[in-house]
């Protein structure tokens, strides 16, 4: 049974009704969230060449096209004004270029000994290294090195249209205008190499790039240092003869650097000692400098990329960070599930095990019911064939559907009905305390329906005078939908070993509405069922623990509930839960500083409670993002065989959970598909409850709309029991 506020009346609906609707701020700002997560994601997938990435390499062409004196000519390239001409350096003059960084961890040591020999070079960075690390762009800069383009994702142009030739410059230069202020003029194609080497694919991209006022930088002196053939071989590959200048090709990312790096120290000291000069490209030449400083809307659209990028690195950094904590909870939890579920169930399960004196005596069960026509028979005729001495106390809350008439007509022996104005199911509940004759109090709602057995395995645990409450075993009478199997697994494998691993660590957190029973004494010592929260099963549980009770799970008292059936009326309930239990956890956070048994449970089972009930949850959906992610943007394989894994897992652990409950197996076929479907809307359900409790946003009950689809189990009828009291009580 959903418990609700008090109605409002006519005239405020009719006010409300006129009232434009909206979007309500608890739903706007998960979508938010989602879109920008989203955005985030996709950003930091297109720096890092996940996303628009093209690394296919053209295979060699013809050259007839080329112009014979660019094939004869220099490594610097220069096709603007539709003349194309190249240079040579003069000579002992040397330019280093370092294609594809900046990167973190070499080009720091490269520039450490540039700076120690007071040499300079030339660095053609790509758009996606230059976003991510602007701080050692704007270093090369202040040092007095040259920058280049080395286009933003580095892929071979003579493979691209001319749009994604521009869309690659001009990334590029917006990196570089975030990272240092400024455009420059030269331009390095990836995977270029020699003048002599151009050929018909790559000339035109040459002769447009040109056009754009670029001019195209190859090398003549290559040191080959990606082949990483030692330090020594590097120094001889990048050494001119003869005391010709020379462009000089390394590299300071891409890979492991540290043989250049050794090589560059010695190079340059070398070289320096033979006349050679270090400059960058047009100090060389003798030609104005390539940078231009850039200000206005440029500057501003250039700053802000690269604060993007960087939120977007440090938010992927985050979300990382969570999916390793989550990856800890989930798998932390699972394995706790088994390995205390197991001995939850050896120790209730062993020859001669009980927990106490056998209870035989009467007990009070309190049905609270609002609108519960379509149930309540079935409900109530369920607990008179029970074979345990019981009164049965109908609660009927202001129903307006004829609740309270359908059972006082019944006419069966020990069933009576307590009438109030509406209130809500806390107030219903205290009310059946108030009228219940017998010391031990079983508490149900109104759509579910006992077994003949359940009442007397529910309060045997009341045998140890330390128990103080006692969970039992609900379970999804209407499975045989789509959504009431996902919802079956979930209470066969969530929450019942969830039950069996709190009841070992005896830190409880719910016992469910569905099939509870307390001591009288004890309800009374924590002031009975409070409407603080929205989860009272929650709060009455936290508050049991808190005052020393024991409370334990009986695995053998099965209750038969209606599960929601649509995703309206299984979002409302779930968002109903959520919300409560983070009012409950709030309610009782002083149990954390507290000494004695409200101590031992608020620094056991609140941590616990907190981290596997809330954290978890809330963070559980990186999971599924980066799933995505990976199958969009790769390893697939990879990403396919972790999820697989996790599947795995799980699968293990439900059939686990079925064995321990005799279920049949075959509903878990249905287990993959709710990992994919069904655990995304209980995300969005924790998101929205905790945006509704972060935002100050009042949750109001909703009630469930009942089928009346449970009815006995193995659609037995009811049988007679001794009549405790027949009395009705207005």
């Amino acid at each position: 049974m959903a418990s609700r506020t008090r109605r409002s009346g006519p005239a405020s609906r009719a006010r409300g009704g006129s009232r434009r609707r909206r979007l309500p701020m608890r739903l706007l700002l998960p979508l938010l969230v989602l879109v920008a997560l989203g955005a985030m994601l996709m950003l930091r997938g297109y720096v890092h060449s996940e996303v628009l990435a093209d690394h296919r390499v053209g295979p060699p062409a013809a050259n007839d096209r080329v112009p014979k004196h660019i094939l004869e000519g220099g490594p610097v390239i220069d096709t603007r004004g539709g003349k194309p001409a190249s240079l040579d350096l003069p000579d002992h003059e040397l330019v280093l270029t370092f294609d594809d960084g900046p990167d973190p961890m070499w080009t720091p040591k490269v520039l450490d000994v540039l700076k120690k020999h007071d040499a300079h070079a030339v660095f053609f960075i790509t758009g996606t290294m230059a976003s991510r690390y602007p701080d050692l762009v704007q270093r090369m800069v202040d040092e007095g090195h040259e920058i280049g383009l080395h286009t933003f994702n580095h892929p071979d142009l003579s493979l691209q249209s001319k749009s994604r030739i521009d869309w690659e410059l001009s990334q590029n230069q917006l990196a570089l205008a975030g990272a240092a202020g400024i455009r420059t003029s030269l331009f390095r194609p990836p995977y270029s190499s020699f003048a002599q080497n151009m050929d018909n694919n790559t000339w035109p991209v040459t002769e447009y790039i040109g056009s754009k006022g670029y001019i195209t930088i190859v090398n003549d002196t290559d040191s080959e240092d990606w082949r990483r053939p030692g330090a020594e071989q590097i120094i001889r590959n990048a050494t001119p003869k003869n005391g010709d200048g020379a462009i000089v090709l390394m590299h300071d990312s891409g890979g492991d650097r540290s043989q250049t790096v050794a090589a560059l120290d010695r190079y340059v000291s070398g070289l320096q000692d033979e006349g050679y000069r270090f400059k960058t490209l047009t100090a060389a030449l003798d030609a104005p400098s390539a940078h231009t400083p850039v200000a206005g809307l440029e500057s501003l659209k250039g700053g802000a990329w690269v604060f993007l990028v960087q939120a977007s690195e440090k938010m992927t950094g985050v979300l990382v960070a969570g999916l390793a904590v989550v990856g800890v909870l989930v798998f932390g939890r699972l394995g706790l599930m088994l390995i205390l579920s197991v001995a939850h169930a050896r120790r209730v399960r062993r020859r001669g095990f009980r927990w106490g004196e056998p209870i035989t005596e009467p007990v009070s069960v309190l049905v609270p019911a609002y609108n519960e026509a379509k149930c309540i028979e079935q409900t109530v005729r369920s607990l008179v064939a029970s074979d345990h001495p019981i009164e049965v106390l109908v609660i009927d809350d202001g129903s307006s559907d004829g609740t309270a008439r359908i059972v006082e007509d019944l006419g069966l022996p020990g069933v009576r009905v307590v009438r109030q104005l509406n209130a809500g199911k806390p107030a219903a509940l205290n009310r059946g305390i108030a009228n219940a004759k017998y010391d031990l109090i079983v508490m149900m709602d109104g759509d579910t329906v006992f077994e003949p057995t359940t009442v007397r395995e529910l309060v045997q645990p009341f045998g140890d005078p330390r128990v103080g409450a006692v969970a039992g075993n609900a379970k999804v009478g209407n499975r045989d939908s789509l959504i009431g199997a996902w919802q079956h697994i979930e209470y066969v494998m969530g929450f019942n070993l969830d039950r069996r691993m709190y009841d070992v660590l005896r830190c409880m957190p719910t016992i469910p509405g569905a099939v509870g029973a307390f001591r009288r004494s004890a309800l009374e010592r924590v002031g009975g069922m409070s409407d603080d929260t929205l989860a009272e099963d929650t709060d009455i549980t936290m508050a049991m623990h808190r005052d020393g009770w024991h409370v334990v799970y009986a695995e053998k008292a099965v209750a038969w509930t209606e599960a929601p059936e649509s995703v309206q009326q299984l979002w409302s309930q779930r968002y109903r839960w959520s919300y409560g239990t983070m009012q409950a956890i709030w309610k009782h956070r002083r149990s954390v500083v507290e000494r004695g048994p409200s101590g031992r449970f608020g620094r056991v089972g609140m941590p616990l409670v907190s981290m596997f009930m809330v954290v978890a949850p809330l963070l559980a959906p990186l999971i599924d993002v980066f799933l995505v992610y990976g199958l969009v943007f790769g390893p697939t394989e990879k990403t396919i065989g972790a999820w697989l894994g996790v599947l795995a897992v799980q699968g293990v652990c439900a059939a686990y959970a079925f064995h321990l409950d005799k279920e049949r197996m075959t509903h878990l076929i249905s287990l993959p598909l709710q990992q994919l479907l069904y655990r995304q809307l209980m995300y969005v359900v924790l998101l929205q409850s905790w945006i509704t409790a972060l935002t100050g946003g009042r949750l109001r009950w909703q009630k469930l709309r009942r089928t009346g689809a449970v009815g006995l189990p193995g659609g037995g009828s009811a049988g007679a029991r001794p009549q405790m009291d027949g009395r009705p009580v207005g």
